[in-house]
Formats: structure tokens, sequence, C-alpha cells
């Protein structure tokens, strides 16, 4: 899937040519610098719910959901990074059988990355509309183990769409299919949002109902959503102007800023936590605990 994830260096000569636009090349020391602090910063997550127990909930369950997503994105700069150097030093023959079997690999983290913030996404959106608005039979709704299959359900597809994607990478019903998941993500979290809003207008007088807490969780999705949006849709429309207009000057002037736009992703990663320890009280605190070695009660 390299023309799509480093579709740069496949842009027609032609395009290139007649674009005034250079592409803009970022150091690798910057996007290894921001791998490593995302795969840190999200594995900080992962173990502050892991070993508290007050935060081994649902909900924590589609946050560290999102962080692992997160942390898969991270993980596949780093070892594309590696690749590199060991080409670089003569240790992989260029375009050999390995080096191709870890690009697919590589590649398919990326996807799997991608593919698992928008579902995680989702799920903990439909969480939060649930505990709004069916705050007495949350417990009863989303027990540890349907979340538990609603997880193994989305990692089994995300896995299997991810190598399918890496494996039909050059056909366009891939890269509609791959493209698509993008806003139909965000038509079903604001039909959620539509709904929500329009069921607490319609109950503005039993709005003491809706909890500040979980309203707040709400909010903090928006941001979540806000931060994701911002960071992949540059990648996202890159990918459709590289498959249906690759000859356009005016695409591949667009095209130029794809390293830019592979920061934005990585940088996802990291902002992401940072939202968490704002937004939320508990996991602020078992980070704190984390930080200063406290023991967890």
């Amino acid at each position: 899937m390299k023309h799509i994830i480093n579709p740069y260096e496949n842009i027609n000569n032609t395009a290139r040519n007649n674009s005034d636009c250079s592409p803009v090349v970022l150091p690798e020391e910057i996007f290894f610098t921001i791998s490593i602090m995302g795969v840190l910063e999200n594995l900080v997550v992962l173990l502050a719910v892991v070993k508290n127990k007050n935060l081994q909930s649902p909900m924590y369950c589609f946050i560290c959901s999102l962080a692992i997503s997160d942390m898969l994105g991270s993980l596949y700069k780093i070892l594309e990074n590696i690749l590199i150097i060991f080409r670089n030093m003569g240790y992989l023959k260029p375009r050999g059988n390995f080096e191709t079997i870890a690009d697919d690999i590589i590649d398919s983290l990326f996807i799997l990355s991608l593919l698992g913030s928008i579902f995680s996404l989702s799920v903990i959106a439909a969480d939060r509309y649930i505990t709004i608005f069916h705050a007495l039979q949350y417990h009863s709704i989303m027990t540890m183990r349907r979340t538990v299959i609603i997880l193994m359900v989305i990692w089994t597809f995300c896995l299997g769409s991810g190598v399918t994607m890496v494996i039909f990478s050059h056909h366009v019903p891939t890269v509609i299919a791959f493209t698509s998941l993008f806003p139909l993500m965000l038509i079903f979290i604001l039909c959620l949002y539509a709904h929500m809003f329009l069921l607490a207008l319609s109950h503005a007088r039993k709005i003491k109902t809706l909890r500040r807490a979980n309203m707040k969780g709400a909010i903090t999705l928006t941001i979540l959503l806000g931060v994701f949006i911002f960071c992949w849709a540059p990648f996202v429309l890159h990918v459709l102007l590289m498959t249906f207009c690759p000859n356009n000057p005016y695409c591949a002037c667009y095209m130029s800023l794809f390293q830019v736009n592979g920061m934005l992703i990585m940088c996802n990663a990291v902002i992401d936590p940072f939202i968490y320890a704002f937004r939320n009280p508990e996991l602020r605190d078992a980070f704190k605990k984390m930080i200063f070695c406290s023991r967890y009660q």
C-alpha cells in the first residue's frame, strides 16, 4: 500500500513538473520523536486503566481501545524508520521479498490505527448516548461481557479489513471503501448528537436528570472527535486526490504537503492522552499516581 501511505514518491512526473509546489520535507527525527511520545503516552493510559480497579469499566475500555489505535499509528512510523535505517545500512535488499513483506505488515498497522480510531470513537459516542439517556439501565445494557464482545468484534473486523486493504490496495474500490469509513463515522456520531440534543430540548424541564459528569463526557468526546478530524482529514483527502486526480497539478500541489499531513496523524496520538488527563479527573489522578510511583488503593 505504499502508493497510498507514501504516495508522493509515486506522483506522476508530468503533474509534478506542471506544479510550482515542491514537496515539503520534514526531518525524520521529528516523526521519530513524536512517534515515541505517542507510544509512551498511550502506554501510560493503558497501564493506568489496568492497574486501577476504579477505571475498569466499559467507558474506560473503549478509551483503551482508542489508545491502542493511537499507539499503533505511532508504532507504524517507528518501525518504518527502523526499516529505512536497515535498508540504508545495506542490511536489506531494496525491493526484496523481506522488505516487501515488512512493508505490508507495517502498512497494516497504519490501516489498523485508522480503522480502530474510527470504531473506537463510534462506540464511545454510543456509550455516552446510553449513559445520558438510559442512565438507570446503563449497567444492565453495557455490561463488561458485552463490552469485551464489542471490542473483539471491532478489532477482528479491523484486522481482517486491514489485511484485505493492503492486499488489494491498488484497486479503486478498496480506496473508496477505505476513505468512506471516515464520513460514515462522522454521520453516525452526528446523528447521535442530533438525537441527543433534540431529546435534551424536548425534556428541558427534566434537564437535571442529565448528570453533569455524563454531559462532560459527551463534551470530551466532541473534543476527541474534533482533534481526530483535524489530524486525519488531510490524509484522507490526500488518498482521494492520489486516486482520482494524480495527473492534475493542483492535486500534486496539495500532495506536496504529504509529510505535513503525516505529522498531523502522529500528533493525534500525542494529543489524545492530554485530553484524557485534562478532561477526566479519575484518569488524571491515576496518571499522577503512576508518575509519582504511588500505590493504588
